[in-house]
């Protein structure tokens, strides 16, 4: 594993901007993690910022490794070569950054030398963070207090009792951010990833900043590559599900002035045609305010 700074160094550095948005960019998807595996969102998030230099390293830049896995425990996929505890060491290759943090969570929970961490609470992250070290996930001998230093100085503990997808609605509420140079929040909800367009934003923009085909986005999003994004769009970044969560089982949207039924699918994750078929309704009918949809 490769890393940046020593305890006593990162402990003099000032706070980093490039850091925070890293942790704005990324945290929806440590919770979500943490919700599916019970690893602490703020390990998770500490993990990243380190091993991949806030997502500046050359192995996070040219092969989406947020984590430093390397190619051992029968790794089938793309593979890489650097020299970090040896020479030309092979590290794993991912599509995305969504797929490392998956990959992160399943190499942890599926690793016997890691069992004993899944006892410990979500909120003990330096339980956690002593014991990836004592099982090896890293050969520096301070590698547990770097992951402290970084939790506590980013005040990522925070993320560790966030809980379902209220935390992901009420994220959606929010006015996008308008600094046009940081990085856009990712987040999660109905076991998807999206972000909130912003002005001036374009599908290839967008591609170009989370590493995925904008030709894709466009698809996954029901639009054609070219359209002209509006800020505060939902814009997702896998292709949409077929019905809302199960939290909305029985519950109904109710429509306001100015939806469609195209930007209520887009407000839930749900493909188009699906929602017409949900409520049994035909691609030629005109909602009206008021009307009350079913979502699953």
């Amino acid at each position: 594993m490769a890393f940046l700074l020593s305890v006593s160094a990162f402990s003099q550095a000032r706070w980093n901007q490039a850091y925070q948005q890293y942790v704005n960019q990324y945290k929806d998807i440590a919770i979500e993690q943490m919700q599916r595996y019970r690893i602490p969102a703020s390990i998770t998030l500490a993990q990243g910022l380190l091993e991949s230099g806030a997502g500046r390293s050359e192995l996070t830049r040219n092969s989406n490794n947020h984590f430093g896995i390397k190619c051992n425990n029968g790794w089938t996929g793309r593979r890489t070569y650097h020299d970090d505890d040896q020479r030309n060491d092979c590290f794993r290759v991912y599509d995305n950054a969504f797929e490392s943090y998956e990959d992160h969570s399943k190499f942890l929970a599926n690793n016997q030398r890691y069992r004993s961490l899944f006892n410990l609470k979500t909120t003990d992250y330096r339980g956690w963070a002593k014991g990836l070290k004592a099982a090896g996930y890293a050969t520096n001998p301070i590698y547990a207090e770097k992951l402290i230093e970084i939790i506590q100085l980013y005040k990522l503990y925070q993320y560790d009792t966030a809980k379902g997808y209220d935390h992901f609605m009420a994220e959606r509420t929010k006015v996008p951010e308008t600094d046009a140079a940081a990085l856009h929040s990712i987040k999660i909800f109905n076991k998807n990833y999206y972000l909130i367009a912003r002005r001036g934003d374009t599908y290839k923009s967008i591609g170009k900043e989370v590493g995925i085909s904008y030709r894709k986005i466009a698809k996954y999003n029901e639009r054609n590559r070219k359209d002209q994004l509006k800020e505060g769009e939902v814009v997702w970044l896998k292709k949409k599900q077929r019905k809302a969560p199960k939290d909305y089982k029985g519950r109904l949207h109710y429509v306001r002035e100015g939806e469609s039924m195209y930007s209520i699918a887009q407000l839930y994750g749900i493909r188009l045609k699906n929602l017409y078929k949900i409520n049994h309704l035909s691609p030629e009918y005109q909602i009206r305010v008021g009307d009350g949809l079913k979502l699953r």
